[in-house]
C-alpha cells in the first residue's frame, strides 16, 4: 500500500535515519528499540535489518509477525517539521541467504549512512569483519498507517488502511486479541531513570493494541521518583491506552549517527488520578553521553561487540553445510 501513500510520508520512509521497531516477545510484552529503515518510494514493504550476533528482533518477528514502525525522531533526515508516522505491518523474516544479505547491508548502509560508512575497514580487512555486517532483513508489510502531521502526538491522526472494507465501514473488523494483563510485582528503580527525566522530555511509548498489533507513538514524559514511575503526558490522541504490558524506549543519535544511546524501561501500564503512567519491572541499556574521541567509543562499546561477535560466530557455524 505504501504507493498509495502521499509523498510526503513516503519521503518519512526513505529519508529517516532511524525508526522503533516493535515486536512482541512470547510471554506478550511489546519490546521496542531503534532501527535504520530501509525504502525506496513505492516499495511494497519497509525493510530493516538485524544482525546475527543479536537476532532477538527477528526471533520475535518470526514467532509473532504482528510488528509496528514508528517514524519520531527526525534528526538527519532534513525534514525538521515531518509527520509522525506510525506503521502497523506483517514482519516476513529474511535470512535464507546470508551472505547476499551482508552485501545488501553493507551497500545500502553506505548510501544511507556515509559518515558512518567512511570508518568501515579497507576491503583487506573487511573478511575479519564479515561476522558484524551479516545480518538478517526484516521485511514489514504496512496493513496500517497512522500520522500525526508536524509530529504533534495531540493532533487528530490520519489513518491509511490496506483492509478496504475497513475503511469503509468505519472501524477496526480485525477481532480482538487476547490481552495480556499487567504483571504486578516489585517495581525496578535505579539512577538510571532519574537520568531519563533529567535528560529526555519525550520517548517512544509501546503496548499491544486490541487488535494484536503493536502500537507506538512518541509522548511527553516525566519521571515520578516519589511514586516510582514514569508519567505519560496527557492530550495524545489515538492511542488505545488500556492497563497491561507496556514498554518505553528513549534514544537519540547525532545527525551522521556516530553515536546511539538507548534505554528501554518495560512494566505495567497504570491508571490513577493523575493519569497514564509507567510502573517499571525491567530496565535495559543506559543512556550514556556521547563520547569525545574515537578511543572512548570504540573502549565503550568493545565488551558488547565481542558478546556479538561470539553469538554471530555460533550463529554462522550452525548455519553452514555438514
Amino acid at each position: 500500500m505504501t504507493a498509495s501513500l502521499p509523498p510526503e510520508v513516503q519521503r518519512v520512509f526513505d529519508s529517516f535515519v532511524t525508526s522503533e521497531l516493535t515486536t512482541i516477545d512470547r510471554e506478550g510484552h511489546p519490546v521496542s528499540w531503534p532501527v535504520t529503515p530501509f525504502y525506496r518510494p513505492g516499495d511494497p514493504c519497509i525493510d530493516v535489518t538485524t544482525g546475527v550476533g543479536y537476532p532477538r528482533k527477528a526471533e520475535h518477528a518470526l514467532a509473532n509477525p504482528k510488528v509496528a514502525l514508528l517514524f519520531s525522531d527526525p534528526s538527519g533526515s532534513g525534514m525538521p517539521d515531518a509527520p509522525q508516522v506510525l506503521v502497523q505491518g506483517t514482519a516476513e523474516v529474511d535470512d535464507q541467504d546470508l551472505e547476499h544479505n551482508r552485501e545488501r547491508y553493507r551497500r545500502e548502509s553506505a548510501e544511507k549512512l556515509p559518515a558512518s560508512a567512511r570508518l568501515t575497514p579497507p576491503k583487506a580487512l573487511r573478511r575479519l569483519f564479515d561476522w558484524h555486517d551479516t545480518h538478517i532483513y526484516v521485511h514489514v508489510r504496512p496493513e496500517r498507517v497512522y500520522v500525526w502531521p508536524r509530529g504533534d502526538p495531540t493532533q487528530e491522526p490520519r489513518l491509511f488502511d490496506a483492509r478496504i472494507e475497513e475503511v469503509r465501514s468505519g472501524h477496526d473488523e480485525e477481532p480482538p486479541a487476547e490481552h495480556v494483563p499487567a504483571e504486578g510485582g516489585a517495581t525496578a528503580w535505579d539512577d538510571r531513570v532519574a537520568q531519563l527525566g533529567r535528560r529526555c522530555t519525550t520517548a517512544v511509548l509501546s503496548l499491544v493494541a486490541p487488535d494484536g498489533f503493536p502500537f507506538s507513538l512518541r509522548v511527553p514524559i516525566a519521571v515520578d521518583e516519589g511514586e516510582k514511575r514514569i508519567r505519560l503526558g496527557r492530550g495524545a490522541l489515538g492511542v488505545p491506552v488500556q492497563p497491561g504490558l507496556a514498554c518505553i524506549t528513549a534514544h537519540e543519535h547525532d545527525p551522521r549517527f556516530h553515536w546511539q544511546p538507548t534505554f528501554q524501561v518495560r512494566g505495567d501500564l497504570v491508571e490513577a488520578e493523575s493519569g497514564w503512567a509507567l510502573a517499571p519491572h525491567a530496565l535495559v541499556g543506559r543512556l550514556e553521553s556521547p563520547p569525545d574521541s574515537s578511543f572512548q567509543k570504540y573502549r565503550l562499546r568493545l565488551g558488547r561487540m565481542l558478546r556479538y561477535r561470539s553469538r554471530a560466530k555460533r550463529e554462522l557455524r550452525g548455519r553452514q553445510p555438514r
